[in-house]
């Protein structure tokens, strides 16, 4: 029996982004496949796929603080650089290590970046949001050692000093960001314009920046995070996490 109280074309939307999705987070990992398809398709995007001369990469899972880290890199600065940020794909970074293009690999505690995810992305189920975060990070164990590794929680209280880690690390000599509520508040005004430029009003779902309305999104989700089908998964991505926070502590 069909139920017509659902409209046919939403449920055909929803498994289609599903769908989406699900190959998405799997071709990505892989440089000669994905990211041939990702230059075409941001041609015109400045600093977002890694090219021979690109300065340095900011990349991690979505949710991870890349817009943050990103804009404040930039307002740090003063002068353009040349970057690679917000492909949220590991081949991104595995090809900016076959480069030799330093980079900055984000990580989030999981149940954190998967829930704000499913958020910003209402299609997406946690058991494939929490498949997705596993596999980005999976296919960048072999190249841990070679690129810089920053926790969400440092990103977002101290990002002067990630940046000055990777200076040691790298040789580089770029400027620090001053960690004060100001400038905080500069990026969060800044990465509200570019979520009213990109979507014609303030998307309180997929802006970049702590939002009240989406904490209270977080509570409901979290039982649906730790229901106990998904025990297995979860412990495996916390597996992954670990190792890479372990890598993040020795640097």
């Amino acid at each position: 029996m069909i139920d017509s109280s659902q409209p046919k074309g939403g449920s055909v939307s929803t498994a289609v982004c599903r769908g989406r999705q699900w190959v998405r987070s799997r071709v990505s990992a892989w440089p000669l496949v994905y990211l041939p398809f990702a230059r075409l398709r941001y041609r015109r995007v400045q600093n977002r796929i890694v090219e021979a001369d690109t300065e340095l990469v900011i990349e991690g899972f979505q949710r991870s603080g890349n817009t943050f880290a990103a804009a404040a890199f930039d307002m740090a600065q003063g002068r353009p650089i040349k970057t690679a940020h917000h492909l949220h794909s590991s081949a991104q970074v595995l090809e900016a290590v076959r480069l030799g293009v330093p980079v900055l690999l984000l990580i989030r505690d999981p149940k954190d970046s998967v829930i704000s995810h499913v958020i910003r992305e209402p299609c997406v189920t946690m058991r494939q949001s929490i498949g997705a975060w596993t596999h980005f990070y999976e296919r960048l164990l072999p190249v841990v050692d070679r690129v810089l590794v920053a926790d969400f929680s440092r990103v977002s209280t101290d990002f002067g000093a990630v940046i000055r880690d990777f200076n040691v690390r790298y040789g580089t000599g770029y400027k620090e960001f001053d960690h004060t509520e100001e400038n905080v508040a500069r990026c969060f005004d800044a990465i509200e314009e570019r979520n009213r430029a990109r979507f014609g009003t303030l998307v309180e779902g997929k802006v970049a920046r702590p939002s009240q309305e989406r904490s209270a999104r977080k509570a409901e989700l979290l039982a649906q995070f730790e229901a106990p089908a998904l025990a297995p998964m979860r412990e495996h991505a916390f597996e992954v996490y670990r190792a890479f926070v372990a890598v993040s502590s020795e640097s």
